[in-house]
Order: structure tokens, then sequence, then C-alpha cells
């Protein structure tokens, strides 16, 4: 689609006889930037989708078609033996349903789920998002409450999320930093014990300006996203492994259930297929032990997964900036092969007395192009605007038709409101953020990143690949 109408730019043809001139530039629009990338991203999740489904349908269907058959020999042996009906069989099973829903009853003994341990550790998976689904509250003063507790408690538990990552961001962002400035003085170091000569011609080239050099070079030095993922998921696979040996030592389950157990619960996805501390008792009289651990190990393994995962994000949107990047170049060869027009210019001129032909390609001098478009390196260099130079563009052509007695059109009218929103946006971001925008932090320098909300705003300028300077 975006080839199509950077195709249909190019120039027309040139008029004939003593008419005017040729047809010009043309005026298919190119296409937004975060759009593209919008849809790029949602077309790429549903073919992921689509291949998770037929994986997980190839491996789970056999053992589920199997798992019915010995479901339904089993329950007819049972009413042979018992001289019992298929009605009143399935009468009784429905009613442990029930049961099992509403007061927690299984075969096995379990915990009461709604005493004040219960309850904490409900609300506990009810802010954190997990929502394992074992327990579920059954009466309409209950549901009712959970809407209004569960609107409250989730978004400040994102909050807290969030400022976690921005912490943990931060930390990393200094180890690295210095563990990169020792590396650097040794870096410098060694050259000088190579040999006299060499060292005294370094101080005396350098001096003291050397430190400081390194300085300078270290004020605007950002780890690496893919450092900071590294690190992440080392943290994450460590407490997974340690949270694993204490819920298989606990629980009694596979050390591999106890990490599939981990990923489920820690990214907040929660089955419910197994749900941990809901034993009345352990041996050897650990159980607060074991639920005080149990709570601390999903606290931190649910933060160190949402941190890896918006750090992720970061890759994810890289690809996707190089796969638009891609798309956009093959796109100009195609349409440079088809038009040479083009990539050269409008079409030819009339013949006889007319004009020459319009430079293809080329937009009205008074129309102001769209902003972060997917448009040639050159046409965004030349453009640096802002939101007052607009301002002042819209307002001279306002005054100057106002001037003539002309009357504004419907169209005019809501570009004049959507520039008047530009800017109470803007200012209402400059005095959340406490301070204005950097006039040299344009958007065609921010990378794709910039601008971003959540986690992708906390992580915006922190890493290298985030930078506005790269």
């Amino acid at each position: 689609m975006a080839c199509r109408s950077s195709c249909c730019a190019g120039g027309g043809g040139g008029g004939d006889g003593g008419g005017g001139g040729g047809g010009g530039g043309g005026g298919g629009g190119p296409l937004n930037e975060d759009n593209a990338r919008f849809l790029l991203l949602a077309l790429l999740i549903v073919a992921y989708l689509l291949c998770g489904a037929a994986v997980f349908s190839a491996l789970e269907r056999p053992a589920e078609r199997e798992a019915k058959a010995r479901w339904t020999l089993r329950l007819e042996r049972f009413g042979r033996t018992h001289n019992l009906s298929a009605e009143e069989l399935r009468g009784f099973l429905r009613s442990y349903e029930e049961a099992s829903v509403v007061a927690g009853i299984r075969v096995d003994t379990v915990r009461p789920r709604w005493d004040f341990s219960g309850a904490f550790y409900f609300v506990g998976t009810v802010v954190s998002t997990i929502g394992f689904g074992m327990t579920t509250p059954a009466t309409i003063g209950g549901k009712v409450f959970l809407m209004f507790y569960g609107l409250i408690g989730c978004a400040a538990t994102i909050l807290f999320f969030n400022l976690f990552l921005e912490r943990v961001i931060t930390v990393i962002a200094f180890v690295l930093k210095y563990c990169h400035r020792r590396r650097r003085h040794k870096a410098d170091v060694l050259p000088h014990t190579a040999g006299p000569h060499r060292g005294s011609e370094v101080n005396t080239a350098g001096g003291n300006g050397g430190v400081g050099g390194r300085g300078e070079g270290l004020a605007g030095w950002k780890p690496s996203v893919y450092c900071v993922m590294l690190i992440l998921g080392v943290a994450a696979i460590t407490v997974s492994c340690c949270a694993s040996l204490m819920y298989s030592a606990a629980e009694g389950w596979a050390y591999l259930d106890s990490l599939y157990f981990c990923f489920v619960a820690f990214s907040t996805i929660g089955f419910g297929d197994m749900v941990s501390s809901q034993r009345p008792a352990y041996e050897g009289r650990a159980t607060t032990a074991y639920r005080l651990g149990n709570f601390l190990f999903i606290v931190t393994g649910v933060c160190c997964i949402y941190s890896l995962f918006n750090v992720i994000s970061i890759v994810i949107k890289q690809v996707l900036n190089w796969l638009l990047r891609r798309m956009e170049a093959a796109c100009r060869y195609r349409c440079c092969c088809c038009l040479p027009g083009w990539c050269g210019g409008g079409g030819g001129g009339g013949g006889g007395g007319g004009g020459g032909g319009g430079a293809g390609g080329h937009h009205h001098p008074h129309r102001h192009p769209r902003r972060n478009v997917v448009a040639p390196g050159h046409l965004k260099a030349r453009r640096e605007l802002s939101i007052e130079t607009d301002v002042a563009n819209e307002s001279e052509t306002d005054t100057g038709r106002r001037m003539s007695g002309e009357m504004i059109s419907m169209r005019d009218f809501l570009a004049a409101n959507k520039v008047n929103l530009a800017i109470m946006q803007k200012q209402l971001s400059e005095m959340a953020n406490g301070h204005p925008r950097q006039p040299g932090c344009s958007s065609s320098r921010q990378n794709g990143f910039s601008g971003g909300v959540g986690a992708l705003g906390i992580m915006n300028n922190r890493l290298a690949e985030t930078s506005v300077d790269r």
C-alpha cells in the first residue's frame, strides 16, 4: 500500500499543442512510520499466534483424546459396577464441580481459601495480574468489590513494576559504565608501560587533558540493550532455578514442572493448573517459612520477568524498524525501476507554447508534509519543523485569509484546532516532566524510540539503542 501510493506520486505527462504545461508531482502521501510499525507488529503477532496454535495442537491434541477415552471408559465401568445411570453420575460430578469452584473442594485436603492468609494470597494474585483461578469470589458483594479493588490495585502494581524497571536500568547502567571506565583506564595505562618514550609522548601531548578526554568520552556513554537483556535474563533464570528447587522439595513436583510453574507465575500468565502453597501444612514445621519464601520468590520473579520482557520489546522494535527500512528501500527501488520519472523528476513539458511539466514527487510549497513518515533520508534532513513553526505558518495563512475577507473552511478549522491541541499536549508534557524539551531533540533524531509510554518511556534515552544521539 505504501509502495503503491509512492509509485502513484510520480509526475505526469506534459500538455500538447498550445495548451498549458504538463502534470506535476503526484499527491499520494507516504505511510506514517508509527502506523506502519503498528500494522507490521500486528501481522507478525497474528502469524506468531497461528504458528503457536499449530504447534500446541499437534503436541497436545493426541493426549487430550486419550484422556477423554480413558475417562469415558472408567465412567461406564463405574456405572455398571454400582448400578448407576449416566444421568445420576453427571449430576453427582456437576455438584462436585460447583463445590470445587465455590468452596475449593478437592480430593486431597487443601488449605482454607478465605481465611486471612488465603485471602491475602488471593489479593496478591489479583493485583499482580497473575490470576491463578483456583480462588474466585462467589458472592455478589465479593464480585463487585473485586472490580473496584482490582482497578486501583492493578494500576498501583504496574506503577511499582515500572519504578522497579527504572531503578534496575539505572543500577545496571551504573555498573556497566563503571566496568567500561575501568577497562578504558587499563587500556590507557598499558601503552604507558610499553616504553618510556611512548609514555612521555602521551603525557606531553595529552597532559591532564587525557583524563578529561576520557571523562568527555564517557559522558554520553550508555549501555547496550543486549548487555542489559543478558543481565536480566541471567537474573530471571537464577531466580527461577532457585525457586524451582524450593518448590520441588516442598510440593513434591518434578524439577521441570517447577520451572514450568515459575515461568507461568512470574510472567503473570497464571493458568492455575499448578498452584503453590495450597496445603494446610508442610513437613518439618516450615509452613510459615515456605509461604514467606513463596511470596518473596513470586514478587522478585515477576519484577525480573517484567523487566526482561520490556527490554526484549526494545529488541523487537529494532527488528521492526529494520524491516521497515528494508521494505522502504525495496519499495523505492521498485518504483525507480517501474517509473524512471519518479526518481528523476516530473513529466516532460508540452509542445508549442505550452509550459514545462512539473517536477515529480515535489510537494506544494505551502503544503506541510506529515511528520514521522517513511520518507527518503534527504527529505527528512531538509525538514526540521517544530510545532512553533507550524503555528507561525498557520497563523500567517489564517491572518491573510481573514484580511481578504475569505471564510475559513471546515478543513482549515479542524487543522487549526489540531495544532492548538498539539501545543496544549506539549505544554502538559513539559509541566509533567518539570522542564521544557531540549530544542536539539528533534523528531528526526529520536531513532524511533521517542515518546514512549510506560516502560518504553522509562527506557527512552537510557540505552544505547534508544539514545537520541545514536
